[in-house]
């Protein structure tokens, strides 16, 4: 079993390139400071549009770069809530209604129809 073993070179784990020759996009380090009193350095491409604030790499609070301005919120849509798109469906008598309905329904007795409702469910 062992003669047949690759021997020499371990595939896959090692790079056999170098980076003689390989010249690295130039560079601007932007520093932010953490509303915790945390203080860091993000190098970016002297190309890239540098984000006024940054997730703190200590904590995870929001930094604001330290020759920046804090943006302005954005306004968006407050997310929609299950109860939300159900109120587009029914308004709230009708969910009363039904309500009452399931309830009556619940609070029967284990008769023939619940174990109607149940063989139904199987079968849908």
């Amino acid at each position: 079993m062992a003669e047949r073993a690759l021997r020499g070179s371990r595939l896959g784990a090692q790079s056999y390139e170098t980076d003689l020759g390989v010249e690295m996009a130039p560079r601007q380090s932007v520093t932010y400071d953490c509303p915790r009193n945390h203080r860091f350095t993000i190098p970016f491409s002297l190309e890239a549009d540098v984000p006024e604030m940054w997730e703190c790499t200590v904590c995870g609070a929001e930094a604001l770069r330290i020759d920046g301005t804090r943006p302005e919120p954005k306004s968006g849509k407050p997310a929609r809530t299950h109860w939300d798109m159900l109120l587009e469906r029914r308004s709230v008598k009708e969910l009363e209604v039904l309500l009452a309905e399931r309830l009556e329904l619940l609070r029967a007795t284990p008769s023939t129809k619940a174990t109607a409702s149940r063989s139904q469910r199987k079968s849908a």
